[in-house]
């Protein structure tokens, strides 16, 4: 009699091998502009919370910005309005990560400070 053989294939090891190679390469990819948009949505609570006009909420969030290392969001790109007495930044950005030949995973941000 012959026993059944149990385990994982050697064609199985590598399919599994290489679909868990590609999902890491692009996790690499994707968690540091995950990392920046915390630091970015940081930084605008923040200049909200210390600035009072449009020019000190600028201001306040462009001297943040070499310290968390943030490059998506300029203090230009800032949209900022106030409702009621309350001043709310607001943010969006996209950033296009390539993948492979015309293939682009495209990751939408925004972000505002009443949230």
């Amino acid at each position: 009699m012959r026993s059944k053989q149990r385990g994982v294939s050697f064609l199985g090891l590598i399919f599994v091998g290489g679909t868990i190679a590609c999902v890491g390469i692009i996790a690499a990819q994707v968690v540091p502009t995950a990392v920046e948009y915390q630091a970015i949505t940081k930084a605008v609570k923040k200049a909200s919370m210390e600035g009072n006009t449009v020019a000190e909420i600028r201001t306040i969030f462009e001297k943040i910005t070499p310290i968390d290392d943030i490059k998506s969001v300029k203090p230009g790109d800032l949209d900022i309005t106030k409702q009621g007495d309350k001043v709310v930044v607001s943010f969006a950005y996209t950033k296009e990560i390539h993948l492979a030949g015309p293939g682009y995973l495209l990751l939408k941000y925004n972000g505002s400070s009443s949230k």
